[in-house]
């Protein structure tokens, strides 16, 4: 019993090791000029399947790849929570928090209406609604386990949106210089409209500190709402199909509440209670990103190209249209 439990624990640390060097490999790409407006996260998904459709999927690594997928994912997370500055946006991001609150509700309703219309994945569509509302990857890994999405339509949601996301960023750039407003309009805009947290401080430096403040600003008000957004969705969820009580139930995702713990602590204790240095911070944002993108090869790993071809499709013309639209209502939101 002892050898098989050694066994187990071994077979794990292999696979864990085994995403954590393609997860290296996908953070080195993304430092290469060009490159690394895509971001680690984007490359190493992008190398996981690749490797899964040349090599196929490594069987000895099977157990270290699943807990990767699964409870590093969440474990990053937790630590995604240090992000968010609760007090600024109590003090200084209200308004904004309203603003943010109307882009997500129209995302994931656009998204899935316009899914529903195209006869589009399902899955797919409500993880890239919440994707493009809220902050991109890390809120479709948090929405993930709740909709019992599958690990392999979960890769393809978080590909998408990486993607999606930076051609709209480096769009953004490109055209602020042809855009009738302010500094601070242009980053309130980029913050409430774009995909993810990178994509958001891509699109906004260019336009120098007050914008780019403004616009992460906006963009953390997103990531505050998504915790009340997976509360909804549980209930969602649970009450979707009523007498099938079993097929609809919907366990509690304990590492949200590390997520708001973490934010606490970041808000409140780190810095005021406990001393710490920028590097210490540093340290932590770059230990979060690479535990994620971990997670993320672990996902990339499940996909198969093969079925996913009629899955993505339809469901990435639905979140490029909602982009466009959420950009468009943005820009006129963001200046009232």
């Amino acid at each position: 019993m002892t050898d098989l439990k050694t066994n187990k624990v071994t077979k794990i640390l292999y696979g864990i090791g085994f995403t954590f060097i393609i997860a290296l490999i996908g953070y080195v790409l993304s430092l290469i000029p060009g490159v690394n407006h895509i971001g680690p996260l984007a490359c190493a998904i992008l190398l996981a399947i690749i490797f899964r459709q040349l090599f196929g999927y490594p069987e000895f690594f099977r157990e270290g790849i699943e807990f990767s997928s699964k409870y590093l994912l969440r474990f990053a997370i937790i630590l995604y929570g240090l992000k968010l500055n609760i007090g600024v946006i109590f003090t200084d991001g209200l308004g904004l928090l309203v603003k943010a609150a109307i882009t997500i509700i129209f995302a994931i309703l656009v998204t899935m209406f316009l899914s529903k219309a195209m006869k589009a994945n399902p899955a797919i569509s409500l993880l890239l609604g919440v994707g493009t509302g809220v902050c991109g990857a890390a809120a479709i890994a948090a929405v993930a386990p709740i909709i019992k999405s599958k690990e392999e339509d979960t890769a393809i949601s978080i590909g998408l949106i990486a993607l999606v996301g930076t051609l709209f960023s480096i769009i953004y750039t490109l055209i602020l210089p042809l855009l009738p407003i302010s500094n601070a309009h242009y980053g309130i805009w980029s913050g409430l409209s774009l995909h993810e947290l990178a994509h958001v401080a891509l699109a906004a430096e260019p336009a120098g500190e007050e914008a780019l403040a403004m616009a992460l600003l906006a963009k953390l008000g997103r990531v505050f709402l998504l915790v009340p957004l997976c509360f909804v969705l549980i209930y969602w969820m649970r009450h979707r199909k009523k007498g099938q009580a079993e097929e609809a139930k919907v366990s509690f995702p304990w590492f949200l509440l590390g997520f708001i713990a973490m934010s606490i602590v970041g808000t409140y204790v780190l810095g005021d209670w406990i001393p710490v240095s920028n590097g210490f911070l540093d340290s932590t944002d770059l230990i979060t990103t690479f535990v994620l993108t971990s997670a993320m090869v672990g996902l990339g790993l499940n996909v198969n190209l093969k079925e996913v071809r009629s899955k993505a499709m339809r469901p990435l013309i639905a979140m490029l249209i909602t982009s466009v639209l959420v950009s468009l209502l943005m820009y006129w939101v963001a200046g009232i």
